[in-house]
């Protein structure tokens, strides 16, 4: 009995690793392909809602210093853009300031962090699960899950939000800085402009 339970764990953490590669095989296609902005945020979202099968996945990205709703996988297509949160404000807003995590099971909207917008039905659903995106050691956005009804987040769904947050962060600024992050022409040039002088070698 206690081998087949042994046997159960194990095939159990095999299917989560292979959940998570997959994932980060996904989200490594995405890195190399030229994509818009939007284009990149709507992959993203179909990843996260594909991996968690919630309900609702937002992106917010810092922009001037707040946070503004950039993709949904439910069509807003009148609050894309337009909704704004101040660092520190909302549950996102804390998870942007704070650099961490936070995961609600149910009655998210009750937690006192909470920030409610009366044009976002998702600000209605039972469970929420915000992580940050980041990118060179900077937050440059949030990502929220939520689901309608209560759910009790694993281990490994947790973890594999994480490890999205970190690795989408990248690919979200190439978006992002667009024509400026094409490499130049020739490599060679772009090397040799951008290296340090040579030690004992004068600039002229």
């Amino acid at each position: 009995m206690a081998g087949t339970k042994k046997l159960q764990d194990l095939e159990l953490r095999l299917e989560r690793t292979e959940q998570q590669l997959v994932m980060l095989q996904k989200i490594s296609r995405l890195m190399v392909r030229k994509m818009s902005l939007p284009e990149v945020l709507q992959a993203i979202v179909a990843l996260v809602v594909e991996a968690t099968r919630c309900d609702s996945c937002l992106i917010y990205l810092i922009d001037s210093g707040e946070l503004v709703l950039c993709a949904s996988n439910n069509p807003h297509p009148s609050e894309i853009g337009r909704i704004r949160l101040k660092m520190g404000e909302g549950l996102t807003g804390w998870v942007a300031k704070e650099r961490r995590m936070v995961a609600i099971p149910r009655e998210a909207n009750k937690d006192p962090r909470f920030h409610f917008f009366k044009n976002l039905p998702e600000d209605t659903f039972e469970a929420f699960i915000s992580v940050p995106v980041i990118s060179r050691d900077q937050v440059v956005g949030v990502i929220n899950v939520q689901h309608r009804q209560p759910h009790a987040h694993s281990g490994s769904e947790m973890e594999m939000l994480r490890t999205v947050g970190e690795q989408v962060g990248c690919v979200i600024v190439l978006a992002r800085l667009g024509e400026e992050a094409d490499w130049k022409s020739s490599h060679v040039e772009f090397l040799l402009a951008s290296a340090p002088p040579m030690p004992g070698k004068k600039l002229v």
